[in-house]
């Protein structure tokens, strides 16, 4: 149990922390954060009181910190916030963690030939992540971010709010339902979409923080894992202007049948992106 030895300094009690987490892999990442949020400090206000002596209260703090880490607990929802395109966005357990992947998908869905005054849906916004980079990207772009979840697009919204972001509005509803009650159709120059892409059967095999922790609606699309990009490929034409584009996430061996799929479907200039770790990631499609 952390904490065994006598802590003396904030000194003491960060070294405690390292030795409580090193078999994550990044543990001087972890520590620091959980230091920063149960200090409510930054790293600079951290050197400067390294060598200072520890409250008690702050031990406490951390070591409860450290200790639901260790049981599985994520890292973004102990902080309350995660990082995506270089912006904070705060994060609440019921709603989908963002992963530095999905960065993929917005600077391929940034790379095409789409107005820089257009309008974008992105569907299954979750916490808002892939409408606010575009929204910061393209300030004359409007945005209609959607979501099933209310709890979502509630967070979402205050995302867009705590950023200043203005050019996005919010409508709560599964995949295109809620654009054709709003009276939107053939309109659209892109519609951009992480959606859930894991098979019913590979649930079971994603770790404990996942599946204790994440809504699986936003993960498990069924039991291929391909059902819902098939319906985003089957009802984007009916949104989309000529030659608007369609711009989605997908998962590790998908790849082919999702190009099979589009192409029966009378897709053109398909292109697709690999994430960081060299998988293929993102995909686009032009419609018409």
């Amino acid at each position: 149990m952390i904490l065994r030895t006598l802590i003396k300094t904030i000194r003491d009690l960060w070294k405690q922390g390292y030795e409580e987490l090193k078999f994550f892999s990044r543990p001087d990442l972890e520590v620091r954060l959980l230091l920063e949020k149960a200090a409510c400090w930054d790293l600079k206000d951290i050197f400067l009181h390294l060598n200072d002596p520890c409250p008690s209260d702050l031990a406490r703090r951390f070591k409860r910190l450290c200790l639901q880490r260790k049981k599985g607990y994520p890292l973004a929802l102990l902080l309350g916030w995660k990082e995506f395109w270089s912006m904070p966005f705060r994060i609440k357990k019921g709603v989908f963690i963002p992963r530095p992947e999905t960065e993929t998908l917005v600077e391929l869905a940034l790379q095409l030939p789409w107005p820089e005054n257009g309008l974008v849906a992105d569907i299954g916004t979750g916490c808002g992540t892939i409408a606010c980079a575009i929204a910061k990207e393209r300030p004359k772009a409007k945005i209609i971010a959607t979501d099933i979840s209310r709890r979502a697009i509630r967070l979402a919204q205050e995302n867009a709010r705590h950023l200043h972001l203005k050019n996005i509005a919010f409508f709560s509803g599964s995949l295109f339902n809620c654009l054709s009650s709003h009276g939107l159709g053939k309109e659209f120059d892109l519609i951009i979409s992480n959606p859930p892409y894991v098979a019913e059967s590979e649930w079971s095999s994603l770790s404990l923080a996942v599946r204790n922790y994440e809504p699986k609606r936003a993960l498990v699309a069924g039991p291929t894992g391909l059902e819902y990009i098939f319906k985003l490929i089957e009802g984007a034409p009916f949104f989309l202007r000529p030659g608007g584009f369609l711009a989605f996430e997908f998962g590790f061996g998908q790849l082919e049948a999702i190009l099979t799929f589009l192409k029966k479907q009378g897709w053109r200039e398909i292109q697709w992106k690999e994430d960081l770790a060299a998988v293929p990631r993102a995909l686009a499609a032009r419609w018409g």
